[in-house]
């Protein structure tokens, strides 16, 4: 039971259904230990729902799109803070989803504010609120010189809390004139042993080739969680270093099919049928990395509206997130409908359109 000098997060809520929940799922310095041990599956992404007018957020269509989560069988979901939500509105997007998601689902904060200063007061406020883990970004305003800053940085968002923290180690934070990788190794080992919060490292370091994410897999397996995210390489991770936990991406546009074959991919018996599933995806897998690509090129932004459409296709919300964003065009829509469908994705019959309004009213 929490003791008395527990932070808030770690006390019993009761949700506005009248349901009470044990928030912890970990005891304060625990957080690595119950990773280990409990981390597993796959954690997909809930973005903000907003009202039609864009004035506000839309609470029903969010818990929805919670609700929907654990119905397509993901562990947990990362809460996206890159939609266009107000400071204020972040804090109530963030209770809402702690509220719907009860105990049994993982709840990962995104901290992508725009200074240290501002991602540490959002974590702090996510530790009182009930979430269980943090997923920094780095802020465009952020220029290291040297490898002891991006240290620094990390280091210190993780000591803001108790939360478990996520490193996200990729290409795209422009740190490759500290090292080839964009995330050294060696930045991840002081991490890892210095800081007993970190809890898993996202692993998207080295791109093009295998080579490096395969050294992260080998350096830190046993240590903490390592995830590569993309989920086309998980059957190549499950095999050789026996990836447990894959998050967080846009898992949802192949609906339940990705926790399904990832569990399957856990069990020796089960490889054939999982690979069986794979193959069936790749149409689907095609399309999205196609666009996910043209997408990036030059901006090192994710297209949430994009993910948004992906998700809308299969039972989600959709609807509009705040500029400034990327557009989403009708060859786009066009190109996810049939490919998922040339998968054997159930997907909505409801015209594009629709996806603008949203799918829950407000």
């Amino acid at each position: 039971m929490p003791g008395a000098g527990d932070p808030p997060h770690r006390q019993r809520l009761t949700t506005r259904r009248g349901e009470q929940h044990d928030m912890p799922k970990f005891a304060k310095g625990e957080a690595r230990a119950w990773a280990l041990e409990n981390l597993r599956g796959v954690t997909g992404c809930v973005m903000p729902s907003f009202t039609p007018d864009l004035a506000a957020l839309n609470e029903e269509a969010i818990r929805h799109d919670v609700r929907r989560e654990i119905e397509l069988g993901f562990n947990g979901f990362l809460i996206v803070s890159e939609c266009g939500t107000s400071a204020d509105e972040l804090r109530r997007f963030v209770r809402i989803c702690v509220e719907e998601a009860g105990d049994g689902s993982v709840t990962v904060m995104q901290a992508s504010a725009s200074t240290l200063a501002e991602n540490v007061e959002l974590v702090q406020f996510a530790e009182q609120a009930g979430v269980d883990l943090v997923l920094p970004s780095y802020p465009l305003g952020f220029y290291p010189q040297r490898a002891d800053e991006v240290i620094g940085y990390t280091r210190a968002l993780a000591e803001a809390s108790s939360l478990g923290l996520v490193v996200f180690a990729m290409n795209l934070w422009n740190f490759t004139r500290l090292h080839p990788s964009g995330f050294a190794p060696a930045w991840l080992e002081e991490v890892v042993d210095t800081v007993p919060q970190v809890v898993a490292i996202k692993n998207e370091i080295g791109d093009p080739g295998v080579a490096g994410l395969a050294d992260v897999f080998r350096r830190f397996t046993g240590r903490v969680l390592v995830s590569d995210p993309l989920e086309m390489n998980a059957p190549a991770w499950v095999q050789t270093f026996g990836m447990p936990w894959m998050g967080t991406s846009n898992y949802e546009y192949l609906g339940a099919k990705v926790p399904e074959y990832f569990d399957l991919l856990q069990e020796p018996a089960g490889y054939e049928k999982a690979m069986e599933i794979y193959w069936q995806l790749h149409p689907a897998r095609t399309a999205s990395g196609t666009l996910m690509k043209e997408s990036n090129a030059g901006t090192s932004l994710v297209h949430r509206l994009l993910w948004k459409y992906q998700g809308w296709l299969q039972g989600f919300n959709g609807g509009p997130v705040r500029s400034p964003h990327m557009r989403l065009h009708d060859r786009q829509m066009q190109l996810l409908r049939k490919a998922a469908t040339d998968s054997g994705l159930s997907v909505t019959d409801d015209e594009d359109a629709a996806f603008f309004a949203g799918r829950v009213p407000a």
